[in-house]
């Protein structure tokens, strides 16, 4: 029989659409999954596709299936999962064969799990893969990280099921070790923001305009029209449009307001902070969504405390949509701004050399953060890969300007009505912080002077790093 391009261990949802993907591109794919009953319910349902595959039910048959050397694709629970199964392969492995991590793993273990082969013989993949089950069967974005070489064995087929913008594959080699990993860590945090911003706005829609979610559906359509068209904005639309065949209410009516979340975007923060970076749309939603997580102490504080008054309703309803328009535009161009600062940040710490262009272009198709301003974002990076920051290039400083105005409006009549704006209002104080070439540092200094004499610099240069806190100040 003849070998399998590529090996594929775990068939749940994700591991099944990804193998059906595989399979339909013309790549012949070995499929194992622990329980052998799994592999031959996906086999039986394979439909016209059987002929590319090829159903084991032991892993030394799963391994000889491959041809060498052999690709595997390990698509189960991150974590501790992924280190058993790694080594449950090795004894079937050969040098030069490739494991590839393709689940939602922090980029830390995938580090250690390069440093654990380099003596092997054996070489690894961290791959990210985004756009969830549709995008695994059909064309998911993909974020590659390890060896040039693995890349290079594994490129013709990742390619062949990647999706694809204007006939361009949304997949790419992004640098050694945990490059992909961590690339898809903060698609995912960047991802987190969005879908707190566009969450902020509906509850002004909701709460300050008393709008109804189909309303509130048809807002975001018409918006998904424009300059904020992308998927979350497309979904956002269907879901508030969408009926409960239970009670007959709108959908999202009758979803508990408690958000979950798997970690990415926790770890996203985490490292933007170990690298001194400020991402703090990215921090907000994170909050946002452990706030979420507490709502019977939401409720028993409002019990207690009682909610703002609204503030007075815009008078100009149309004015005020098309504030809340561009200032989602604003604070979304701010979250991207930051996520791409993070990993501007990791390619120098970690000698990835991530290519900013490559990454922007990859993500415009296939991954839930894909939306029309990444084509723009792709535009900017290839003109200025190496730009300090997204929104100081001439494109992005110009929709700043043009949208800033606009959020100012919106995140102060949510202040004022006490509607919660934490994604919003993060984005417009790091503009605002940004922007300031003289800020309020100054005096931190020199509190951390008098009380630690940690020291500071001073504007005229000359050599005094210390005040004359001592002159009769207590200093306990």
């Amino acid at each position: 029989m003849e070998q399998a391009e590529i090996g594929l261990i775990g068939l749940g949802v994700m591991g099944s659409n990804l193998s059906l993907n595989i399979a339909e591109k013309g790549n012949r794919i070995a499929v194992f999954n622990r329980s052998p009953e799994a592999t031959r319910k996906f086999y039986a349902e394979a439909g016209d596709l059987q002929g590319q595959i090829i159903p084991c039910e032991t892993l030394e048959q799963f391994v000889a299936s491959i041809r060498p050397p052999r690709p595997i694709i390990i698509m189960i629970k991150a974590g501790e999962p992924v280190d058993q199964q790694m080594e449950a392969l090795k004894p079937y492995l050969s040098a030069g064969d490739i494991m590839i991590d393709a689940g939602n793993a922090n980029f830390r273990d995938t580090m250690r799990r390069f440093d654990n082969l380099k003596d092997s013989g054996l070489t690894f993949i961290g791959m990210g893969v985004s756009g969830g089950e549709e995008g695994a069967r059909h064309g998911p974005s993909i974020m590659v990280g390890g060896k040039e070489e693995s890349w290079k064995r594994v490129e013709k087929v990742l390619t062949s099921i990647s999706a694809k913008f204007n006939d361009d594959p949304c997949v790419a080699w992004l640098g050694e070790n945990g490059a992909g990993h961590f690339v898809k860590t903060i698609h995912n945090g960047i991802e987190y923001a969005d879908m707190q911003m566009i969450a902020e706005i509906y509850g002004i829609l909701r709460d300050g305009l008393g709008m109804s979610a189909s309303e509130i559906g048809e807002v975001f359509g018409k918006w998904n029209t424009g300059r904020l068209n992308s998927y979350l904005t497309e979904i956002s639309e269907k879901v508030l449009k969408a009926t409960d065949p239970v009670s007959g209410k709108p959908m999202v009516d009758m979803i508990v307001d408690r958000a979950g979340q798997k970690g990415t975007g926790k770890w996203s923060v985490i490292e933007a902070q170990n690298m001194g970076v400020a991402a703090t749309a990215i921090e907000a939603a994170v909050a946002g969504r452990i706030l979420s997580s507490q709502k019977p102490e939401r409720e028993a504080a409002e019990k207690i405390l009682g909610v703002p008054v609204l503030a007075e309703a815009p008078k100009d309803r149309a004015a005020f949509l098309a504030d809340l328009e561009n200032a989602l535009l604003a604070a979304k161009i701010g979250a991207y701004a930051q996520g791409f600062a993070v990993m501007s940040a990791a390619s120098t710490e970690y000698n990835w050399n991530l290519p900013m262009p490559t990454i922007a272009r990859i993500w415009r198709a296939g991954c839930i953060i894909r939306s029309q301003f990444l084509d723009e974002i792709t535009s900017a990076f290839t003109k200025d890969p190496d730009v300090a920051n997204l929104i100081v290039t001439p494109a992005f400083s110009q929709m700043v300007k043009e949208t800033d105005g606009a959020l100012r409006r919106v995140v102060s009549y949510a202040v004022l009505s006490g509607l919660p704006v934490p994604a919003l209002s993060s984005a417009l104080s790091y503009f605002d912080a940004y922007r300031r070439g003289r800020g309020t540092a100054n005096l931190i200094q020199a509190q951390r002077d008098f009380f630690g004499a940690h020291g500071f610099e001073r504007v005229d240069g000359v050599d005094r790093p210390h005040g004359p806190w001592g002159s009769g100040l207590n200093q306990s």
